[in-house]
This record gives structure tokens, C-alpha cells and sequence, in this order.
């Protein structure tokens, strides 16, 4: 298959916020230029990518997985949704050998042991000893697997054939956010998933500093001789236009995605929907950090979406001398100078007759990206001619 990869980078300004804390509360920063930045880390974005498939229904729910230590009573819910005759307790011990037989490690968490034996409560379900990350497909399948081998589930999956369908199955027909962001698991490195996806942590284009927000909160039930606050605190912000900048390995989420969904339906299909959802979710999704607090929703500001077969290229550099505000914000240098790195690096190393680039910009401040591809007028019209191209590519002979 032809390497094909989709680089999309962003400038967004946020105003006061904080949306992805340190240990100490702290919005997260980085020295880049020899100067802080404000900075969201890559972890954060790709869980609100994620989790933006979720509430716009980007992705049908058959395409996306879940991330949990609670797999085995998660597939025990399959097993009695399959089977409504089977007891509770009978389908957490289908479901615990099961998911020990694809190879993930269980145990009863200790602390949740011995609180349920204070109140005298039943034993809790067992637990991976890790986050396992599963597909609907999979624990569908697994469910399957165990209801099967129900009359003695231990002897079922003792066999070498059932222990390897089980296996199998958990390393088959994965979910796109799998797919995307991979899977690692450190006991069965044979089941592990390459992300297809990179995220890069979104760093701020200039100098930031923290500042902090001293807050009272006044009792409603106070009278007039009660003066004062019912509590008093503190919390952290800053406020930056950001770089943020992904690459994805088209032909790697191709292999990872394998057939789609329908044995009828061609191989372009479940990547075309992946490439537009990660296009639509990478740029409209938000880390909800404090989100009650400073209310940060904004979109970017600017849109550059290059799809290219030379290897993935950040424009970050453009930004290693960080922009200086004269009096009238970031935004425009920042895209100013984004529109002319990206000119001279492609004028250095790229390809421009196999590259295709698309632009989404608002206002004036973002006019010189115009020039550097075609303009979309939405995100939906952006996603959509990606998708597009991402199938014409991966339809032509390698």
C-alpha cells in the first residue's frame, strides 16, 4: 500500500482558561524559544478527540471502543444482554476467564475487597490490572465466545483452538479510536495496536505567564451581622493562541482498520469515515479543563489540512522565536508567519505533485493562509473533500 499521511495543523486562541492542569492546579507549560509556553497536552486533546466522537455521533457506535480496568463486568453486560437467562454471577465468571484467556491479567481489587467485606457485601467483580482498550466489535465477539463454552467455561478455554479464538478475537476487527490511537499492552505485546495517529502537544506561539484568580463565595444563608466569605480561594489561568499540529498514517489506520463493517463494503469505506471524523473531531474538540469556570469555547482560527506521501512535517519551528504582541493580540503574526514557514519548508522538502492542501480560516487576521491550498467554506465541506481524496489515493495501484 501507498504511504499516505495527513498532517493538520491549527492556530487557536483561548481566552483566560485552564484547560489541562499540572500537579499543582497550574495551567501546564513548556520552555520553547527560551521563553514559557502555555501548554495542552497531547493525552488531553486525544481523550476530547475521543470523546467528541461520542457526543456528535461522528462514528457509528459499532466503530468505537472503550478504555477500562472494568472489562470483565463490561463484557459480563454483553454476555447477559446476549443471554438474559444467565445469572449475574455466572456471567462474571464467564466473562473474568474470558478476558484472562485473550490475555489481559485480572484480580479483585484489594481496597474494594475488604470494603465489601466490612459492609459484608459480595465480593466485587475482578478487574485488569490495566486500562484495556476493546472495541464494541470485540467484546461482542468475546461475549459470544464465553456463552459458548458456558457449561464449563474453564475446560472450554483450556483447549489451545478456544484459547487462540479468544485471542483472536480481542485482535480483530478494531475500533477507530483504537485504530487511531493504538493500543499498548505491556503482558501480551502480540495484541498491541500501532497508533496511526501522532498528536503533538499544543504549544503556545508566545511568551505566557501564569496568572491566578483569587475567589470569594458568599453564604446565601449569611445575615447582615454575618460579614465575610463562605469560602475563599484561588485558581490558576492563562490565556494563548496555540500551534497544535497532528499527523496521521493513512495507510497504517488502512491496515489497522482491516475489512469495514459489512463484509460487502469496500476497504476505503471505514477509513474514509475514520479520516473525516478525526478531521472534524481534531479540530472542533476542547479539553474541558475548568470549562465551568472560563467558559474557553472557541473554534481555531485557521485550518491547514495537507495530505502528502513524504513523511509528516510540524510547522512549530515558525514559532521558535515566539511572537510579540505590539498592542494588537497574536493572531495575525502567528498566521503570517505560519503561511510563510509552511512555503519555505515545502519549497525545501515537499512534493508539491502528490501534496494536496485545504484551508479553513475566519476573519482578516488569517488572509496570507488563503493563498497556500484550496479554501473550504466549512468544516463539514473540509472533511468531507479530505475523505474524498484519502479514497482516491488509497484506490490507486501501489
Amino acid at each position: 500500500m501507498n504511504r499516505i499521511f495527513l498532517d493538520v495543523h491549527a492556530l487557536q486562541t483561548v481566552p483566560p482558561s485552564n484547560l489541562n492542569r499540572d500537579d499543582t492546579g497550574a495551567p501546564k507549560t513548556a520552555v520553547y524559544g527560551g521563553v514559557p509556553r502555555a501548554r495542552v497536552s497531547s493525552q488531553a486533546w486525544k481523550r476530547a478527540i475521543r470523546t467528541y466522537f461520542k457526543e456528535e455521533h461522528l462514528l457509528d457506535p459499532a466503530e468505537l471502543g472503550v478504555r477500562t480496568k472494568k472489562v470483565v463486568e463490561l463484557l459480563a453486560d454483553r454476555i447477559a444482554t446476549s443471554d438474559p437467562s444467565v445469572e449475574r454471577e455466572t456471567a462474571l465468571k464467564l466473562a473474568d476467564e474470558t478476558v484472562k484467556a485473550a490475555g489481559f491479567k485480572t484480580e479483585v481489587p484489594k481496597r474494594k475487597a475488604d470494603q465489601a467485606k466490612r459492609d459484608g457485601e459480595p465480593a466485587p467483580a475482578p478487574e485488569s490490572k490495566y486500562l484495556v482498550f476493546l472495541s464494541s466489535r470485540q467484546l461482542d465477539g468475546l461475549a459470544r465466545l464465553a456463552l459458548e463454552g458456558a457449561t464449563d467455561i474453564a475446560a472450554f478455554l483450556k483447549t489451545k483452538e478456544n484459547k487462540a479464538r479468544a485471542r483472536e478475537l480481542a485482535d480483530t476487527r478494531h475500533s477507530v479510536d483504537i485504530a487511531l490511537f493504538g493500543r499498548m499492552v505491556a503482558d501480551v505485546a502480540d495484541i498491541n495496536v500501532d497508533a496511526a495517529v501522532q498528536v503533538a502537544h499544543a504549544l503556545g506561539v508566545h511568551r505566557v505567564d501564569n496568572e491566578s484568580d483569587y475567589y470569594t463565595a458568599v453564604d446565601d444563608e449569611n445575615t447582615d451581622e454575618e460579614t465575610g466569605a463562605g469560602m475563599i480561594g484561588t485558581v490558576d489561568f492563562n490565556s494563548a493562541t496555540l500551534y497544535r499540529y497532528a499527523a496521521l498514517g493513512v495507510h497504517q489506520l488502512a491496515a489497522n482498520l482491516g475489512q469495514g463493517l459489512r463484509e460487502d463494503e469496500p476497504r476505503t469505506e471505514p477509513v474514509r469515515r475514520a479520516v473525516e471524523a478525526f478531521v472534524h473531531a481534531f479540530v472542533s474538540s476542547l479539553p474541558t479543563g475548568k470549562i465551568n469556570t472560563f467558559g474557553h469555547h472557541t473554534e481555531p482560527d485557521a485550518v491547514l489540512v495537507r495530505l502528502r506521501t513524504t513523511r509528516p512535517i510540524s510547522y512549530v519551528a515558525a514559532f521558535e522565536d515566539p511572537v510579540r504582541s505590539d498592542g494588537g493580540g497574536h493572531l495575525r503574526e502567528a498566521a503570517d508567519r505560519l503561511a510563510a514557514y509552511a512555503l519555505d519548508v515545502e519549497r525545501a522538502y515537499g512534493d508539491p505533485e502528490t501534496t494536496l492542501t485545504w484551508v479553513l480560516r475566519v476573519g482578516t487576521a488569517t488572509q496570507k493562509l488563503a493563498d497556500l491550498g484550496t479554501e473550504a467554506g466549512t468544516l463539514r465541506e473540509l472533511a468531507d473533500a479530505v475523505g474524498r481524496a484519502v479514497t482516491e489515493r488509497l484506490e490507486k495501484p501501489a
